[in-house]
C-alpha cells in the first residue's frame, strides 16, 4: 500500500513532545504532606482531576490546575495553599521536550509542515516551542480555541484555520484520551500513538503505534 502523505503532521505538545512532568512537579511540592508510598496514588488523581477540569466551558490553564490539586487535596485530606498550583505552573515553564523529540522532529519537518494543537495558554506555550529543535508551522492552543481537548471544539478550530479537512492530516498524540479517542470519532483515520505510557493500548481506535518520535519518520516514509 502507498505511504499516507498528509498536507500536516499535527501534534499533541504537552507529554508527547514535551516532557510535560506534572506528576514530578506535584511530588516535590507536596513531599511534606504525602508519604513517599502513597505519592503515584495522589499524583494519578490529580491527572484525573485535570482531565475532568476541562471538559466544560474554557477557563485559563492556571485555572484548570488550581482547581485540579485543590479538588485532590481535599479527597485526600491535606491542606491546600495558594501557592501549590501557582509553583506547579512555575514548573511547566521550565520543561523540556522528550530526548528523541529534536530528530524525529527534524527529520519529518523536511517534507512536512509541523502543527501543534495544545492543551495550553497562548504565553505558556511559547517557552516550548524554541526547544522542540524544528520549525513549527502553525500552533493553536486551547486559549485560541476557547476549549479543551478531548473535546472536539480544538480540533475544528484547528482544521478551519488549516483550510484542511480530516483526511488530509496524520495526528501525533502520546494520549488516547486526550487525542486518538477524539479523532476517532471525528473521522480523523490517519494516527500515530507515541506509546509513552501514559494510556493502555487499544487498537480499535486505529492508530500506528511507535515508541517515540524517532519512529514516526518512518510511518510516513522517510
Amino acid at each position: 500500500m502507498a505511504v499516507f502523505k498528509p498536507k500536516f503532521i499535527t501534534f499533541d505538545c504537552y507529554g508527547t513532545l514535551i516532557n510535560f512532568d506534572m506528576a514530578g512537579a506535584a511530588s516535590a511540592i507536596f513531599a511534606d504532606r504525602v508519604s513517599a508510598e502513597e505519592m503515584l496514588a495522589f499524583t494519578t488523581d490529580f491527572a484525573r482531576y485535570r482531565m475532568d477540569e476541562v471538559l466544560g466551558a474554557w477557563k485559563p490553564y492556571p485555572d484548570v490546575v488550581c482547581q485540579a490539586i485543590a479538588r485532590t487535596c481535599k479527597k485526600w485530606g491535606v491542606e491546600y495553599k495558594d501557592s501549590d498550583g501557582a509553583g506547579i505552573m512555575e514548573a511547566c515553564a521550565t520543561w523540556g521536550p522528550h530526548p528523541d523529540v529534536p530528530a524525529g522532529l527534524a527529520k519529518v519537518a523536511e517534507a512536512f509542515p509541523l502543527v501543534l494543537l495544545s492543551n495550553t495558554m497562548n504565553d505558556l506555550i511559547t517557552h516550548h516551542v524554541p526547544r522542540l529543535g524544528a520549525p513549527i508551522h502553525r500552533v493553536f492552543t486551547a486559549e485560541q480555541a476557547q476549549s479543551y481537548k478531548p473535546r472536539m471544539r480544538g480540533f475544528e478550530y484547528m482544521l478551519d484555520e488549516l483550510g484542511c479537512g480530516p483526511e488530509d492530516i496524520l495526528h501525533v498524540s502520546s494520549s488516547l484520551r486526550y487525542d486518538l479517542m477524539t479523532c476517532h470519532d471525528m473521522g480523523i483515520k490517519n494516527k500515530v500513538w507515541v506509546n509513552r505510557g501514559h494510556d493502555p493500548a487499544n487498537p480499535a481506535y486505529g492508530y500506528t503505534e511507535i515508541k517515540d518520535i524517532g519512529g514516526l519518520p518512518g510511518v510516513v516514509g522517510l
